[in-house]
């Protein structure tokens, strides 16, 4: 993807595998040059306030205090979510709270974060609403993809451009909170421009970003990030993590362990350990710190468990570059006023999670060497798919790996799998639910039998994974990590 550059920010080359890419780190000392980026920008008008809309909101008006640019947060006239945005402090009073196509009308930068779904049924009365050199911002291409499965498109006279937290909406505000003491806390973020009519879409996209307080903000479009966010959802960040989890507890009970050690084994091992070496010292220092038997256990449940997930990730990518996973999500909107989404922690696993959570102090997690076996592998398979489809090196390391691990699990590790996928959008929980039962079903007929025969280890897929190029690409993107581990509150 070729580089960028803006009037605003310094950019700097990151090198990634031959394959230099161009971000804007981020960071506090940025937020003065905010009224620069937002020139000409007298109201951002932030629609909705479901997982993102709160954070981008809050994030958004803390940034841009003493600027003189209101953050207006737009909503249906009635709705349920007017209690919390007042609660955030925006208030009709202040002129901070309206009703949502009036604070659309007025604003000149409209963030649209209202639910996936809600954007394909409302998107023409959104257009019409905008005002002719207004922006568009969206946080997710769902509507790119949506347009495009109708044959429509955005008006010819608006900037369109995307700024796509890797993390969920909590996660982005907690994070944000944190770099109050700890500069350099936050969610990265990819950006794109769409559509520039005034010349400036580059300079806003990046404003918007930086007062999001991401760490570093890289480029993509908004295309390839839809592609690359509905399938990672489905994949290693919630739906194949969920899948894999499931299958693994029953696998420790029937090979005898006890609920609370299988427990242990299996979620506290990729929510706790896993997740905190892969974050700090990258997917290789997992590998390395095993050795003999472990090392071994490691590798044959690795060359179990990748073609398995891959074949399922494969079919998901086509799913989503179909548009038939965003015409799933549209269409399952329209089933909730009957079948609303059910729960997702009802096995009896989730409510021995309770007790184990609850006597953490007395015991360690491992790494186990199977868990951890299976779920780099399907992390590795996303990796190398998303590779093949030509995506950039930086989303497919904060949509595969960093997203994973810093944002998303540390949910799961604190209540659970449902806190960790209900906090997310319609959009992702719908994904969780149809595709978790897919990763749980092939990896209990495919790789765990081959795990149990005690298969050998493919050396030729191991060598492949030790030389992976995302390890570099990873061990650079590491050093633009948080400064912090995410504080998660519930």
């Amino acid at each position: 993807m070729p580089g960028f550059s803006s009037s605003t920010f310094a950019t700097q080359p990151l090198p990634f595998a031959g394959a230099d890419e161009t971000i804007v780190k981020g960071g506090r000392a940025l937020f003065s040059d905010l009224a620069k980026a937002f020139e000409g920008v007298r109201q951002i008008g932030v629609i909705g306030w479901s997982s993102q809309g709160p954070a981008q909101a809050q994030n958004l008006r803390d940034s841009l205090d003493g600027t003189g640019i209101r953050v207006k947060v737009g909503l249906r006239e009635g709705s349920a979510s007017m209690a919390g945005a007042e609660k955030a402090g925006f208030t009709k009073a202040t002129g901070t709270l309206g009703e949502m196509y009036a604070v659309i009308a007025e604003s000149d930068l409209v963030l649209l974060l209202i639910a996936d779904a809600a954007q394909a049924q409302e998107h023409e009365a959104i257009f019409a609403a905008l005002r002719p050199g207004a922006t568009l911002g969206l946080s997710h291409g769902f509507l790119v993809g949506h347009l495009k499965n109708i044959g429509a498109s955005f008006p010819a006279n608006i900037n369109v451009i995307g700024v796509c937290p890797k993390g969920m909406g909590p996660s982005v505000r907690r994070l944000y909170e944190q770099g109050a003491d700890v500069d350099g806390a936050g969610i990265n973020s990819s950006f794109a421009v769409h559509q520039d009519v005034t010349g400036r879409a580059t300079e806003l996209a990046l404003g918007w970003s930086v007062a999001l307080g991401s760490p570093f903000t890289f480029q993509t479009t908004l295309e390839s990030e839809y592609r690359s966010d509905i399938f990672g959802e489905r994949g290693i960040l919630l739906g194949a993590v969920h899948g894999i989890v499931e299958v693994l507890y029953r696998h420790f009970t029937a090979e005898g362990m006890v609920a609370d050690d299988a427990f242990i084994n299996s979620v506290e091992s990729i929510t706790g350990p896993i997740s905190k070496m892969i974050s700090h010292h990258g997917i290789l220092a997992v590998s390395e710190s095993f050795v003999g038997e472990e090392k071994e256990a490691f590798a044959r449940a690795y060359s179990a468990a990748y073609h398995p997930a891959y074949d399922i990730l494969w079919e998901i990518y086509d799913e989503v570059s179909s548009g038939n996973e965003i015409r799933s999500v549209v269409m399952a909107n329209q089933r909730f006023s009957r079948y609303p989404m059910g729960k997702i922690d009802g096995t009896p696993m989730w409510s021995v999670g309770e007790r184990v959570r609850a006597r953490r102090s007395t015991f360690q997690a491992p790494i186990n060497p199977v868990t951890a076996g299976v779920y780099i592998a399907t992390m590795m398979a996303q990796v190398d798919l998303l590779k093949s489809k030509g995506h950039p090196y930086s989303e497919i390391a904060n949509e595969s790996i960093i997203e994973a691990v810093d944002s998303l699990n540390p949910y799961m590790h604190f209540k659970g799998v449902a806190f960790m996928i209900d906090n997310c959008s319609t959009t992702a929980r719908l994904g969780a639910r149809k595709w978790a039962p897919r990763f749980d079903y092939i990896l209990m007929q495919v790789a765990m039998p081959r795990i149990i025969r005690g298969e050998a280890a493919d050396a030729n897929l191991m060598r492949d994974f030790e030389s992976n190029t995302i390890h570099a690409v990873l061990a650079k993107c590491s050093e633009l990590r948080p400064a912090v581990d995410i504080a998660v509150l519930g």
